[in-house]
């Protein structure tokens, strides 16, 4: 009788055993954390851990990453986008802030845009006063028929990071020095072209991880004074930085700037400040939706 009760408290042990081993497999599947690091409390705080490599932290921020009050507007007909960006134009830095509501079935949509002086000459540095500039500007609204606006890419995008690489930068160009460019480029465009839910920034996410000469460069701020984490590219003469944000992936900034050639200087600097999908062009203005656009400021 007595080895009959031990049995089945051995076998009572074992099932709690391997139930317990399940659920810590579970856990820590995927953690791409070296032997020895202690566990971190946020997704955010493991991404930015110590002794990672910025192909290991794209992808631990991919595999955990958080949804945003946005991403519950999925099925509504608006598009929204608030961008500001500093681009060159010859020997000229051209300063807009644009608001867009893209109508997804059709590609018509409204724009407000707000120009702030140019800046002559290249070799300029964003800085956070400028964005003052743009609210006393005035703004100038745009009606776009159907088809005129676009996102970067048509139809859906792909789950699989290879097939999104594919279509963002040409695999002819694999070998070129220019292809990181263009892969950053493409990503970037991507990201500032439409609202991307979780699953879709996720795989971008992924994208950039294979992007040649990535390098990690800790955490930073944006002109909008947002903290994320800094990922550039140095290739072809020039310094691609993106800044993402370390829980929900969303980009919040990117830079190029040109290191060499007839006019070293300053390429482009984008912020991403706000992106949803709206009921209308009248939106975000609406109390009832403000709550439900990610302000990423």
């Amino acid at each position: 009788m007595t080895h009959l009760t031990l049995t089945a408290r051995r076998q009572r042990a074992a099932l709690l055993g391997g139930s317990l081993v399940l659920v810590l497999l579970t856990a820590c599947h995927a953690d791409p954390r070296p032997a020895g690091t202690a566990p971190a409390s946020t997704p955010a705080a493991a991404a930015t851990a110590a002794g990672l490599t910025a192909q290991q932290r794209l992808n631990l921020l991919a595999d955990t990453i958080s949804t945003a009050p946005a991403d519950t507007t999925d099925g509504l007909p608006y598009t929204y986008l608030h961008l500001q960006s500093w681009a060159r134009a010859s020997t000229t830095i051209v300063r807009t802030d644009v608001r867009r509501w893209r109508h997804d079935a059709d590609g018509s949509g409204r724009e407000i845009i707000r120009r702030a002086p140019d800046l002559h000459g290249l070799n300029h540095q964003p800085t956070p006063q400028e964005r003052q500039e743009f609210s006393r500007a005035v703004p100038h609204t745009l009606h776009h028929g159907i088809g005129d606006l676009h996102p970067h890419l048509p139809g859906d995008i792909p789950a699989n990071p290879r097939e999104l690489i594919r279509l963002l930068a040409p695999p002819a160009l694999a070998d070129e020095p220019a292809y990181p460019r263009i892969l950053t480029s493409g990503i970037v465009e991507l990201a500032t072209s439409q609202h991307l839910n979780p699953r879709q920034r996720a795989t971008t996410l992924r994208a950039l991880a294979a992007a040649p000469h990535l390098t990690y460069k800790g955490t930073t701020t944006d002109l909008a004074g947002r903290t994320g984490m800094s990922f550039q590219i140095v290739a072809d003469g020039s310094t691609s930085t993106l800044l993402i944000h370390p829980d929900t992936g969303d980009l919040l900034a990117a830079t190029e700037w040109i290191n060499r050639g007839r006019r070293p200087g300053l390429h482009s600097y984008t912020l991403l400040l706000a992106h949803a999908h709206t009921r209308s062009t009248d939106m975000p203005t609406s109390p009832t939706t403000a709550a439900a656009v990610t302000r990423l400021r």
